[in-house]
């Protein structure tokens, strides 16, 4: 199985491909999308369209697992965020992809234990789990790793649930 977990942003959206081969978790191809320079909030939702549908046929996921949007006193950066991500589910509707949405919290609990743990925990995790020579560029692409991993997780735990109640 292959997830693409995205990390949704109108500046930097992280992406990551997590390939699932003998119940191991092993990136295939992580990164970020930097639209930081691009003033039209528009192209931006074009780059977004763009890098998420040529990173789905290239690599061929069945999941999509992306954050959600975050509760923010700031509504406008909410709803640019809402829109980035609609944009992410959308393309990943049209490629018939199964999609799940994981809180910030559920995403921090899942990978480091503790629901309230900072990106420098997160990416220390995430490096640890996952063996990683080196730290990835930027917690936006921490952070996408960590939401295929959450995906991973959560369905691993619905799997050992389901064994255990046909004893």
């Amino acid at each position: 199985m292959k997830i693409i977990g995205i990390d949704p942003g109108t500046n930097i959206l992280g992406y990551c491909i997590l390939e699932i081969k003998d119940k191991k978790p092993k990136i295939i191809k992580s990164g970020v999308l930097k639209m930081n320079k691009e003033k039209n909030p528009y192209e931006k939702l074009r780059l977004i369209l763009e890098t998420t549908t040529k990173l789905i046929e290239e690599n061929k996921p069945e999941v999509l697992s992306i954050e959600a949007p975050f509760y923010s006193k700031n509504i406008q950066s909410m709803h640019k965020l809402g829109r980035a991500q609609g944009v992410a589910i959308a393309v990943a509707i049209s490629q018939g992809l199964d999609i799940y949405e994981y809180s910030p919290r559920e995403i921090k609990q899942s990978v480091t234990g503790n629901g309230n743990a900072s990106k420098n925990q997160i990416a220390a995790m995430v490096k640890s789990i996952l063996n990683l020579s080196e730290m990835p560029e930027t917690f936006d692409e921490t952070d996408a790793i960590a939401v295929a991993l959450c995906h991973f997780y959560r369905q691993n735990r619905i799997a050992q649930k389901k064994s255990y109640s046909s004893w």
